[in-house]
């Protein structure tokens, strides 16, 4: 099974990124049936969309972006993606979109509901939120299904909000919500794994529909 996955640098105050931790960390042991391309971009809205597009140009069976939620004190499973990008601070502005003739939201094909149960039956804390925010996670995640909009063998898109990692917080000293990043990797592998069976058991998808 062919998976793009990708995840974010540092940003901000944050010297680390949990994404990219924990993609690293599920690395180090991931499921050997699994043909992974990963990648780590950046935080910064034009410099996504040229990489993010350039990765699209190749076959994919499924798509699972990571994102860094602060504060979270639970695996988040994106469940919409809004044609929307701002930040917080634009907050009271009018809402510009991100490409202004796409469609007004994406949904996403990934079994959310499964996926949370079989977390939480591991002991890992995880909810299906209903978006993904209005900033750079979210436009990940927008512009992936609009890349796919017209083709009749898209594959699943996902995006999963990670908390910080215990180890990000205890460096910064702030009492914050956090979950190791082993816990983490051992969260994404059991989607990934999750997400292989079923496509083992999906017939055949034809090829990418040819565009204009």
């Amino acid at each position: 099974m062919n998976i793009l996955l990708t995840a974010f640098e540092p940003y901000g105050d944050w010297n680390e990124n949990s994404s990219w931790l924990t993609l690293m960390e599920f690395l180090r042991e991931s499921p050997a049936n699994l043909n992974l391309v990963t990648r780590r971009y950046p935080v910064e809205l034009q410099a996504l969309k040229e990489r993010l597009a350039k990765d699209l140009e190749e076959r994919f069976d499924a798509i699972l972006h990571l994102g860094q939620a602060p504060g979270s004190s639970s695996i988040q499973l994106e469940s919409i993606a809004l044609n929307v990008a701002c930040c917080v601070q634009d907050q009271g502005e009018e809402l510009p979109p991100i490409e202004p003739e796409g469609p007004l939201a994406f949904k996403s094909r990934m079994p959310l509901g499964r996926w949370a149960e079989l977390l939480r039956a591991e002991k890992i804390p995880a909810s299906v939120s209903y978006h993904a925010g209005t900033f750079l996670c979210n436009a990940t995640m927008y512009l992936s299904h609009l890349s796919y909009e017209k083709d009749t063998a898209a594959p699943f898109i996902g995006f999963v909000h990670l908390p910080l990692a215990t180890e990000q917080v205890a460096a910064s000293q702030r009492p914050t919500a956090s979950l190791p990043i082993k816990t983490m990797a051992q969260a994404l592998e059991l989607l990934l794994v999750d997400l292989a069976d079923c496509h083992s058991a999906l017939p055949k998808k034809r090829s990418r529909a040819s565009r204009p």
